[in-house]
């Protein structure tokens, strides 16, 4: 069974939501432990790392155009 154009474009669109949402996430997750003082826990360096992925893919999205100005002004600064 495969999947239809429509069907491709909505997953693809929700995993850039998901993307987009787990970096949002991760960002605040490191804000709170930098607050704490925690940059040099294995929880903070796991999140930078997890952080990278997320930042990797939103810039691919980016570079072949599959970012609208919205997600991208949701993105602020940090990509």
């Amino acid at each position: 069974m495969s999947m239809d154009d429509q069907e491709r474009l909505a997953a693809f669109e929700r995993m850039l939501a998901d993307v987009q949402t787990n970096y949002a996430e991760l960002v605040a997750r490191m804000d709170k432990l930098k607050a704490e003082k925690k940059e040099k826990s294995a929880t903070f360096r796991q999140y930078w790392s997890n952080k990278m992925t997320c930042q990797y893919m939103l810039s691919m999205y980016r570079q072949y155009g599959l970012l609208t100005d919205a997600a991208r002004e949701n993105e602020g600064d940090n990509v």
